[in-house]
């Protein structure tokens, strides 16, 4: 996907949300996430480790997610993240928002409809 076409832009838009949610039901690691996104997107969505990681450090930093490192026999040392309370508020917050600009987009193109 070239850099500035709309799903670029899109992605940018709705990381944190798309973070927030794999975060709500267990702890995951940096590539865990990056790999269930694309997963899940069917290969549309993908995040680089370039883009990922400073966005996981940024919401740690706001007290959104909370890292932790596990180390395992036989594997190499992980960051594991968790979702903390202040970050399941904004996730709530979060998908509310999406839920309406999604509708709003439907409503305006007639999407809803096809």
């Amino acid at each position: 996907m070239p850099a500035n076409s709309p799903g670029q832009e899109w992605k940018k838009g709705s990381a944190e949300l798309l973070v927030l949610s794999l975060l709500e039901d267990q702890p995951r690691h940096g590539y865990d996430i990056a790999k269930l996104i694309e997963l899940r997107s069917g290969g549309v969505l993908r995040f680089h480790v370039t883009s990922l990681y400073p966005l996981l450090y940024r919401l740690e930093e706001r007290s959104w997610i909370k890292g932790r490192w596990v180390e395992k026999d036989e594997q190499r040392r992980r960051r594991y993240y968790s979702l903390t309370t202040e970050g399941r508020k904004v996730l709530s917050s979060q998908r509310k928002s999406w839920k309406e600009f999604v509708a709003a987009i439907g409503r305006v193109t007639g999407a809803e409809h096809a």
